[in-house]
């Protein structure tokens, strides 16, 4: 039973790699971005509320996240293993999550954090946008999720460090070698015994 977390800024990857990631350890990937895109698409209660927040490149508050990431924890296929992409993203979520799993006798194996310079994180958003024609992919609007991500989640960050959970990566270089940096950092922290707050 392997509960992870990837943690790293837009146009980082973290989407490709959880999926890779997942496989490779047997768990289901859960992306908060994904399920936001779905129930926006679908026009749920949800999805209404979520829209303007992510088009304008906003976090959708956590009362939303929360409720929505709690349910999805109970579902049958995550009792065994988990690979959480997108969530927690700020230091409230991560008292929040804490608290789900705690209430199922669960907790954090890991959490791995993707990094990369701004310029390459812009680069690959711009190609992304291309390709994918995300509307959410505009250069105004990944500079302010940005943006966000260096001032909100970088507590995250440091919670997780403090904890002695971290796995960092660096996410520059290619997709295959970065899943390949990846699953040898998380392989050798599970197989190393440390204390962890």
């Amino acid at each position: 039973m392997t509960r992870l977390l990837i943690i790293g800024p837009p146009g980082s990857g973290k989407g490709t790699q959880a999926e890779k990631l997942a496989r490779h350890f047997g768990v289901p990937a859960v992306s908060t971005g994904d399920i936001f895109r779905t129930n926006v698409s679908q026009e749920t209660e949800l999805g209404n509320q979520a829209a303007g927040y992510l088009d304008d490149g906003d976090f959708v508050p956590d009362q939303l996240t929360n409720a929505l990431v709690k349910d999805r924890l109970l579902d049958a296929d995550l009792q065994e293993g988990f690979l959480l992409d997108g969530y927690p993203r700020t230091a409230t979520q991560v008292a929040e999550l804490d608290t789900m799993l705690a209430s199922q006798g669960f907790a954090l194996d890991a959490v791995i954090e993707l990094s990369a310079p701004d310029a390459v994180l812009e680069q690959r958003m711009r190609r992304r946008a291309a390709d994918q024609g995300r509307t959410d992919d505009t250069v105004d609007v990944f500079r302010r999720r940005l943006d966000l991500y260096h001032r909100e989640t970088h507590e995250v960050v440091s919670v997780y460090a403090g904890r002695g959970m971290l796995v960092p990566v660096d996410g520059s270089g290619e997709p295959g070698e970065i899943t390949e940096l990846a699953i040898a950092a998380v392989e050798k922290f599970l197989a190393t015994p440390s204390p962890r707050a």
